[in-house]
């Protein structure tokens, strides 16, 4: 038989990832997005392809820790007036995840989605030219305070019990492992087995051009409704509508404005992060670095040394804070006292963000021939490969040998 058309909307990794998947498995697709193919949230990303990146945000005690990142000077939390009103109730469910009970259950999602990270970037990668966009890195958690660096805490308890290889380090050894790191820094916790994407906003690229060389195509136009009508799903567009059988929103943070008319309500926030990168930074880093005071993480790329973090919530369309600059400058200094700051570029973008860290990846229940996939919050780039996998198989086989019910986009409806 003949594999249904799928159209996917959104053109970012994650809708990239789950094209080339479903291709791979002998379907016809087409991606339809208002903007360039991969140049949107996951364009601005650090950076980092981590498999044991699978600690959810919310930990026990965070709620300790919100007054200090909003009004500490690094300020990596905020939260704008116009949010408040649906800020409130995802804090609620934000904090009652942070539990250990609510972070485990949490972390054995996220690994199902980050463990075969960096296997499947690479095999995307293959034949496109470009497979050196990706390079083997440690991940290494940075600290000041020296007493704080510990592998007995919950979050690298959980790592190591998944198989990660962490080393905690002291200063002399961090100082070689990474130079330009300022001598503040007084250890480390290095997570081995990682890589890190030497150009983010690259990789969409050439991934969607190997996506388009196998048959996908891509529709440039903007996105404003989806309904049901008697040929199935009909996508009205600017320009255009079209209607298919089967879609996938994977929009990210748009996703849940054009599912809310359908029934389906979520609790997803834009929580919005920054980045600067410097063209000509005269130091190198050796691999990804948190600064876990700053809540920054930075990397050495193509374009230069990028700094990436803050999370703001906000609505989707204001206007991003452009005191967010200097902030990061200032913390990319301190980090890295040699680092040349000038022709420094500003960056902001949205991060699709459910209170339980977790996207919704699945078929939604009572309306056929629609799947979801978004809500990846930080971790979009490194669990886009996997979700593509998850989704293609459920929509070409209609089942998969996984427990997807920490993903169901019912999961909030209790």
């Amino acid at each position: 038989m003949t594999p249904p058309p799928v159209t996917i909307l959104g053109a970012g990794i994650v809708g990239i990832c789950t094209a080339l998947s479903l291709v791979e498995r002998g379907a016809s697709v087409r991606i339809i997005d208002a903007g360039a193919p991969g140049q949107e949230t996951s364009y601005g990303n650090a950076g980092v392809i981590s498999p044991f990146s699978i600690i959810p945000q919310s930990l026990p005690g965070v709620w300790k820790k919100i007054p200090q990142m909003m009004f500490s000077g690094a300020r990596p939390l905020s939260v704008r007036a116009a949010a408040w009103p649906r800020m409130v109730p995802w804090g609620l469910r934000f904090v009652r995840q942070g539990t250990e009970a609510g972070v485990r259950s949490a972390a054995d999602a996220m690994d199902m989605l980050c463990a075969p990270s960096i296997d499947l970037y690479r095999r995307h990668l293959v034949g496109t030219g470009s497979e050196n966009l990706l390079k083997d890195s440690m991940y290494v958690h940075a600290f000041r305070d020296g007493g704080r660096a510990r592998l007995s805490d919950l979050d690298y308890a959980i790592r190591t019990e998944k198989g990660a290889d962490l080393e905690l380090v002291g200063k002399d050894e961090l100082h070689r492992i990474e130079p330009a790191l300022s001598p503040a820094f007084e250890a480390a916790i290095l997570i081995k087995g990682q890589a890190r994407a030497m150009s983010p906003g690259k990789v969409g690229t050439v991934l969607a051009q190997k996506a388009a060389e196998k048959g996908v195509e891509f529709v440039q136009d903007e996105i404003r409704r989806l309904s049901r009508d008697e040929d199935g799903w009909k996508i009205s567009c600017g320009t255009h509508t079209f209607h298919a059988d089967t879609v996938v929103v994977a929009l990210g943070v748009w996703s849940a404005g054009l599912l809310e008319p359908l029934g389906l309500k979520l609790p997803l926030m834009a929580e919005r992060g920054y980045h600067v990168e410097f063209p000509k930074p005269q130091v190198e880093l050796n691999n990804s670095i948190m600064d876990m005071d700053a809540k920054t993480v930075s990397s050495s790329m193509e374009g230069g040394l990028r700094m990436a973090g803050q999370a703001e919530f906000a609505p989707i369309d204001a206007p991003l804070d452009p005191r967010r600059q200097k902030r990061l400058e200032t913390a990319a200094r301190t980090a890295f006292p040699d680092l040349n700051i000038e022709d420094s570029r500003f960056w902001m973008g949205r991060r699709p963000s459910f209170p339980d860290s977790l996207p919704a990846i699945g078929h939604v229940d009572g309306l056929p021939g629609l799947h979801v996939n978004f809500g990846h919050s930080h971790h979009g780039l490194m669990m886009a490969p996997q979700s593509g996998e998850i989704l293609a198989e459920l929509i070409m086989d209609g089942r998969i040998n996984l427990d997807l019910a920490a993903l169901s986009p019912e999961r909030f409806e209790t």
